[in-house]
């Protein structure tokens, strides 16, 4: 039997649309990864919304569906949608925290305006509520609920958060859509529809810079914290960020260079990270 074979459809689900998480569910307890993996699927389906919707009004009508879904799953109802109900009985059986859940929906809200982030506080105020509550959940399933590791996890969210924008340049300029602050790039005399031409420049590749170094500097403010052997599952992503934003440095910082962004498997580098007992 092939191993795709023997994944569930949750699995499947994430390894397909979020390889990169999918990579980091491995390494935690085999009684945690379906619970996972049903976080991650929820957080593919609601990222997704957007690319999905004509209208952003059908957007956050999706969104307040997920709101109360969750709340359905989360009161022991039975919800029709797969994803809720394995996320919801993980919610009841690990008492998860709502409010991640609705710093989560509450930053995808922000996918559904046209314009981009106006500075880099707007910026990082969403990349805290999409990834750095999700990984606040996934520290809460692995059992995690001490101040310092969860404040590991929204540290982490961030420069996974950051990446993963930066990574997603080309394709949200070819959606119309940027999340590079527009202060940012009038700093070095551009507007938003110089990325949304795709046009490259010395200009973008230095807020490319100001953008990795500010990832880098919330993976460093991650690595100062106290975290425990168990955490480290749910902050591997900081393993993997650093690997990309390596990648981004010796591309010049240029974001259409389309190798440097590209997923690829990293057992042996997750593997390394969590033998050492690092993220």
């Amino acid at each position: 039997m092939s191993a795709s074979a023997q994944l569930s459809a949750l699995a499947e689900q994430v390894r397909r649309l979020d390889r990169d998480r999918f990579g980091t569910v491995l390494f935690a307890p085999p009684e945690r990864r379906e619970d996972l993996f049903a976080l991650y699927a929820f957080n593919s389906e609601v990222s997704r919304i957007r690319e999905l919707v004509h209208e952003p009004l059908l957007g956050r009508i999706r969104l307040q569906w997920w709101r109360d879904t969750l709340d359905e799953a989360r009161s022991g109802g039975k919800p029709a949608h797969p994803t809720a109900v394995v996320l919801g009985e993980a919610a009841l059986r690990h008492s998860l925290s709502a409010e991640p859940f609705e710093q989560l929906l509450a930053a995808r809200e922000r996918d559904m305006e046209a314009e981009p982030p106006k500075d880099a506080t707007e910026l990082l105020a969403y990349v805290e509520g999409a990834a750095g509550a999700l990984n606040v959940i996934a520290l809460e399933i692995l059992g995690i609920r001490d101040p310092e590791p969860l404040s590991a996890a929204r540290s982490v969210g961030i420069a996974w958060g950051l990446t993963g924008l930066l990574r997603a340049v080309p394709f949200h300029a070819g959606a119309g859509r940027s999340y590079l602050p527009t202060d940012l790039l009038a700093e070095r005399g551009l507007v938003s529809g110089d990325v949304l031409a795709g046009r490259r420049s010395p200009g973008l590749s230095g807020v490319a810079e100001v953008l990795a170094d500010m990832a880098r500097r919330h993976l460093a403010e991650a690595r100062r914290r106290t975290v425990p052997r168990a955490a480290l599952p749910g902050l591997l992503t900081a393993t993997l960020a650093e690997s990309y934003l390596r990648a981004l440095a010796k591309s010049g910082f240029d974001l259409f260079e389309g190798t440097w962004s590209t997923p690829r498997p990293q057992p042996l580098r997750l593997g390394w990270a969590v033998a050492r007992g690092r993220f």
